[in-house]
Order: structure tokens, then sequence, then C-alpha cells
């Protein structure tokens, strides 16, 4: 990974890309754009989970969510760190390709109707693409793209655009390689670099949470921000943290565990990754 310069944090919108192939576009009547947008990149990790609203008992009631100020919660973004987000529950498994767009700003909670934690905006590194991870009555559980790694917490249906994406990515820490599935197919395969032992890729579930051109740097024509932190480098290159899919101008890099954390693929990952859906799951294993 190289240094960055982070775009100032109101600057939300982003220049859309739309898929250059019809199989990319989102299936049975849903569409997700691949978002081709500002400036990221860095490495991170950290947090605390928290109880969720508890109700009744010797203790006293929960705060409800009519007592949180909602302008005081802090923006749920790949900038920011959390308290009281819940732990993925199932770091290692795949979905059945749900994800889910604000349609509104709307509140993140530490349970179905439990404490609001966050504000999760409409954009971010383009519009803001969450994978659902699990549902329960009106409610959505999502990962989130802040840190610490790993978190989740749930979002109103209401608030929500939910399509589906028939593609996942999977990389394999221990092999180093990168594989892109289709309707559970395997697409393609590519040989990547990974972090180093000193900055290692964080294994996990994760997501695509933009795609941005930086015109300071020329070994990636596209980076693609993933909505994971570096587990020891809480800021890089002047950014949060971020670890991103990105090429690199020589081929001596894949195959090895040489960068700061992000993911380095060839050429033809790269071209093929920007077309897939923005909050399509990205798996990290260490097989």
């Amino acid at each position: 990974m190289t240094n960055h310069t982070l775009p100032p944090r109101t600057r939300r919108r982003a220049e859309r890309r739309g898929p250059s192939r019809s199989g990319l576009v989102l299936r049975a009547g849903v569409g997700v754009v691949a978002v081709l947008a500002i400036v990221l990149v860095g490495l991170l990790v950290g947090g605390a989970p928290s109880p969720a609203a508890r109700q009744g008992g010797g203790a006293g009631p929960a705060p409800s969510a009519a007592a949180v100020d909602p302008a005081a919660l802090q923006e749920s973004t790949t900038y920011t760190t959390l308290q009281g987000t819940v732990p993925d529950p199932a770091p290692q498994e795949t979905t059945d390709g749900r994800v889910a767009h604000p349609v509104r700003e709307t509140l993140v909670h530490d349970a179905p109707g439990g404490t609001p934690i966050a504000r999760m905006p409409v954009t971010q590194i383009g519009d803001t693409w969450l994978p659902v991870i699990a549902r329960q009555g009106e409610w959505a559980q999502v990962l989130l793209p802040s840190r610490p790694s790993s978190s989740t917490g749930w979002l109103p249906l209401a608030d929500l655009d939910v399509k589906t994406t028939p593609y996942r990515v999977a990389v394999h820490l221990g092999s180093m390689t990168l594989a892109l599935y289709e309707d559970g197919a395997k697409l393609a395969e590519w040989t990547v670099g990974i972090g180093k032992p000193s900055a290692p890729t964080p294994a996990g579930r994760t997501f695509l949470l933009g795609a941005f051109t930086d015109d300071e740097q020329q070994y990636s024509p596209v980076i693609l921000p993933l909505g994971t932190h570096s587990p020891t480098h809480d800021t890089f290159g002047g950014g949060p943290g971020t670890v991103a899919i990105h090429t690199w101008p020589t081929d001596d890099v894949f195959g090895t565990a040489t960068s700061d954390g992000c993911i380095r693929v060839p050429a033809d990952a790269l071209r093929q990754l920007t077309e897939v859906p923005l909050g399509t799951l990205v798996t990290i294993d260490e097989a």
C-alpha cells in the first residue's frame, strides 16, 4: 500500500461508473451500480462491544431509542470508530447475496429496536451499500464500514432498498489467491499479494465499500476500499487505515506477503472486480 490523500469528510458525491457487461448487473429485478469515486486507502482495528438494550430488571431499563439524540451520534463510515457495535457472529460464512442501501439517513442500532449507536449516511465513497447478514422482523443486520473491523449493526428495513448480487469475492491468505464467484460458481482465480507479517491483511467477512481513482499515484488505475481496517496501522498515509484491493506495476509482488495490508491483484483481476456491485461480500480466510 502506498500513501493516499483522503477526501474531505463533507465530500460525498461520487462519479457513477456503470457495469460494462450486462451479466454484472444485479439480478432478480435488482441493480447495484459499481461506483468510481474519490480518494482513500491506508490501514486499522479496535473496539468494544456493548450489550443490547435490556428491559426491566433490578438495574432498571436501558435507555430507549427516544432518549438518544441522533445529532450526537457519529456517522458510520470508514473514517469513524464506533462504540456499542456487535461483532460479526459468523465471520467466515457466506450470505444469500442481499445488500442494502439506505434511501435516507437512518440510525444504526445495537439490536432490533435497540439503542441507536450511529447514523448511516446515504453516500460515502459513492452510494452506501452494505451486506445483509441476518434479518429479524422489520430489521436487517449489516456489516459496517467503521472500526472496529467486523462490526455489525441493525437497520430498519423501512429505510432500506434491499437488492441481491450474485457475486462473492474470496481471499485465501495461506495460498495467496483471490477468487471471484457468480451464483456459487468460480469465474476466475488469481495469485495475489497480501500484507506482510508486521502488517497483515485481516481475516474475516467484509465487503466492497467503494471505488475511486487517485491521480497522485500510478500503480493502480482504480482502488477498491473494503469495509475493514488494518489490525496494526491506526492510520496510514494520512488515512484511517482502510484495507483496499488494487493492482501493482510489477508482477513480482504476486504470491508474496509484502504489502501493508492491502490486497495486490493482477490487472485482469482489478478489471473484473471493478464491475462487481458495491456491497458484494468479501471473505478473507487463512486457507
